[in-house]
């Protein structure tokens, strides 16, 4: 659906249109869901790089290392779109893998923002501007930095390392939480969401941003591993608009 400055792309799953069937090789079929989108952005008259949103949606035939090789070829280094990966049990149609997905249409609107504790990512951007409207990949508790890694135990100490890196980003594009109109959490488990949602609600005013919030699979076995760290528990992505908004 393309609007007077967006473009929403519905899933664009790894089938082939012409059989209707699903290659065996996953790197074939992550290709075939990209190539779609990829159809579907040219057919508006846009490219790739105006895209400034994905939700690759996958299940666990699709290694996660293929994926990323895969998509990262459709993108300059550095300047991807924001992103966040859902992994799930199943797909329609037996997919194993889709895309979902939102482009600007004036790129002189689209800008990337990543704080300086962030190196660059060949799959993914922190936030990506389109306009006034600021996309965020999902975060988690992961700590940055050259001995990064999740160290929290729990899911409530974990969404605070993860509202810290999401205001990190929120702060290098000059916004704060009061400019978030929409969050997506993951759970590991949500038997959780209270504990999750008593922290998350701290980071906002009286008038909380629309959200939503899924569990993708089985919860992880809650263990560290050889270096300590611990399976991300939780996941936040938003979208927040520059200047005061009403919600």
């Amino acid at each position: 659906m393309l609007t007077h400055d967006r473009l929403f792309i519905s899933s664009m799953a790894g089938i082939d249109p012409a059989t209707g069937k699903v290659p065996d090789d996953p790197a074939a079929q992550v290709d075939l869901a990209l190539d779609r989108m990829t159809a579907v952005v040219k057919a508006a008259g846009l490219e790739m790089s105006h895209v400034v949103f994905v939700n690759p949606y996958l299940t666990s035939e699709i290694p996660t290392r293929v994926m990323n090789e895969r998509y990262a070829r459709r993108f300059e280094f550095g300047n991807t779109p924001a992103r966040a990966t859902i992994e799930v049990s199943s797909l329609p149609g037996g997919a194993r893998i889709e895309y979902t997905g939102v482009a600007v249409r004036d790129l002189q609107q689209r800008k990337s923002v990543r704080p300086k504790n962030m190196p660059p990512s060949p799959t993914a951007s922190p936030c990506v501007f389109a306009g006034d409207t600021l996309y965020c990949s999902a975060k988690s508790g992961f700590i940055p930095g050259p001995h990064g890694g999740v160290y929290a135990t729990t899911t409530q100490h974990q969404v605070r390392q993860t509202m810290r890196n999401l205001l990190d980003n929120l702060e290098e594009a000059g916004m704060d939480f009061s400019q978030v109109v929409a969050t997506n959490s993951y759970l590991d488990n949500l038997a959780d969401a209270p504990l999750f949602t008593e922290v998350y609600g701290q980071y906002f005013g009286p008038v909380m941003p629309a959200s939503t919030m899924v569990q993708q699979i089985a919860p992880a076995e809650r263990k560290a591993d050889q270096d300590d760290h611990y399976p991300d528990l939780e996941q936040v992505s938003l979208i927040a608009v520059r200047g005061k908004t009403a919600h």
